[in-house]
């Protein structure tokens, strides 16, 4: 009974997107051009992006030559292991993926946040499946004024949505304006943002003993995601795993 009832809503919503779709075509994630297909994506453009999957490194997501079971390590990951207990990207940062990264983290473009969550939701769905909690990573409050958004707020909230989970925006605090890492070494980056982010006693309470999912856009050396996680275990966090849209695999290769 209860699904004959919802089958007219079912069918007036799936006409409201057909006429949508009609009046307003979805742009491209990569040419930014609209009508090009009934996706966010061109079969030639989805083709060209590099999308993650095993076999990876179980701790920092770095994609792996061999298949040496779920638990494998990259060489990187046995020398010095991060922060965090795992991390999980659903994309290569590229030629390929450039765009639709830049689009969100630098114009607030937001018509593919539904498309990009979904990406990450498959990339961790082992991550999302244990956290207790989702914290983005912070922008600076002036930062958050002068831009009007958090994109990496954004993409947290999309996958709590799905996932059923909570999404707190207002425990991890970015105490310190740092400067743009984009071109600084991974030194550099490590000592930009040391000690820029901290939890309030309040907030503690709320971490303590819990599964965090720390949620960003993109991660390039892991100083950001390394300052925010120590922020999160020093407050109490039992685990701190991280997702995010995409990551550099090679930094030599591109500069954010």
């Amino acid at each position: 009974m209860g699904s004959d009832m919802d089958q007219p809503t079912r069918m007036a919503k799936g006409a409201l997107r057909g006429v949508a779709e009609f009046l307003w075509p979805q742009r491209s994630l990569v040419s930014g051009q609209r009508g090009v297909g009934k996706g966010p994506l061109t079969a030639s453009e989805f083709a060209a992006i590099g999308f993650l999957s095993d076999p990876v490194c179980n701790t920092c997501g770095r994609p792996m030559e061999l298949d040496l079971g779920p638990e494998a390590q990259c060489a990187a990951c046995i020398a010095r292991p991060p922060r965090w207990d795992r991390a999980r990207a659903a994309l290569i940062y590229d030629a390929a993926s450039r765009r639709i990264v830049l689009d969100l983290k630098r114009s607030g473009r937001r018509d593919g946040l539904r498309t990009m969550t979904g990406w990450m939701q498959r990339a961790g769905a082992n991550l999302i499946a244990e956290a207790d909690m989702i914290i983005p990573v912070p922008l600076h409050y002036t930062r958050l004024v002068s831009r009007g958004f958090n994109q990496s707020a954004w993409l947290g909230q999309g996958i709590a949505r799905e996932a059923g989970l909570p999404c707190r925006v207002d425990l991890l605090k970015r105490k310190r304006r740092t400067p743009t890492q984009g071109n600084l070494s991974a030194k550099a980056r490590h000592r930009n943002v040391a000690g820029a982010f901290s939890i309030s006693p309040r907030a503690a309470t709320l971490i303590d003993g819990k599964r965090l999912l720390l949620v960003d856009d993109v991660l390039t050396t892991g100083a950001t995601l390394s300052a925010c996680t120590r922020a999160l275990k020093r407050a109490g966090a039992r685990q701190v795993d991280v997702l995010v849209l995409a990551r550099v695999v090679r930094e030599t290769d591109v500069t954010i």
